[in-house]
């Protein structure tokens, strides 16, 4: 399920999915205000119940939102695994789409994103939070494996270490110049010519060659 100012349906409780009132309303909060911009009787009052009415579902407001930021690492999962496309045609052309899909999400869905990074919930409070995030680091670690390989043997950096450097660079460009939101940077280019030009000197200070030119479509 695509759960995303997209995918969501009318704000409200209705019917019972109370749970699911209240995680739509969290959101449009986020989006409003920001993680830290409202309470969590904000967000019944947003989704149409009483103040007592969350506690059935969420321990407190920090509950809310890691369960707001575990479906949006969730979505971000499946975007990132579907631009690797297990390395297809390359690992570089795969790689490259990846950073791609990084951005794409941070400015499709800003209050996700917001969410995912800047709620600052405990994740040792939330096991499944904690385990989302794994995940979707896990397809980035997947790629960097797979552009080492690529290395001779003894030139081959740490996959951890390349991944964590490749995260840093893209999640610092996503949440200054890729946002869909205010808080987004001006620039005199695209978030995604910045993270190429970027990938690309890192890329060869470790060795690796330059990808081939893309052909014409």
């Amino acid at each position: 399920m695509n759960w995303s100012k997209h995918g969501r349906g009318p704000r409200g409780y209705h019917h019972g999915n109370l749970r699911e009132a209240l995680l739509s309303a969290a959101l449009d909060l986020i989006a409003q205000k920001g993680p830290w911009g409202f309470t969590f009787a904000d967000a019944a009052r947003s989704a149409g119940v009483s103040p007592a009415a969350p506690y059935r579902h969420f321990r407190d407001r920090d509950e809310l939102l890691a369960n707001v930021a575990r479906r949006g690492f969730e979505q971000f999962e499946a975007a990132l695994k579907q631009a690797w496309d297990e390395g297809r045609p390359s690992a570089a052309a795969a790689f490259e789409r990846v950073g791609k899909a990084y951005l794409a999400f941070a400015r499709g869905e800003p209050a996700l994103y917001s969410a995912m990074f800047e709620a600052g919930v405990p994740l040792d409070r939330d096991p499944d939070l904690k385990m989302a995030g794994e995940r979707a680091f896990g397809v980035l670690r997947v790629a960097a494996e797979s552009l080492i390989a690529t290395l001779p043997l003894r030139a081959r950096p740490p996959a951890l270490m390349m991944s964590l450097h490749i995260w840093a660079l893209s999640h610092g460009i996503a949440s200054l110049f890729g946002r869909g939101d205010a808080a987004r940077r001006a620039l005199p280019m695209s978030p995604e010519e910045l993270l190429e030009a970027g990938v690309l000197v890192y890329l060869r200070g470790l060795g690796l060659p330059d990808p081939p030119p893309a052909r014409p479509s």
